[in-house]
């Protein structure tokens, strides 16, 4: 029912899934303060 050796060879290929997700949510959030930073609004202390 439950095949130990088939899940042990299934764990490199979970790894590498869950390395791309995290490497495309770094990127994502790269990207939005990159964005933030370029095109942010200047905080002015007269209003």
């Amino acid at each position: 029912m439950f095949n130990v050796s088939l899940f042990l060879q299934t764990l490199p290929i979970m790894g590498m899934g869950m390395f791309g997700i995290f490497c495309v949510i770094a990127v994502i959030m790269i990207s939005v303060m990159v964005l933030n930073k370029v095109t942010g609004k200047k905080k002015n202390d007269d209003q």
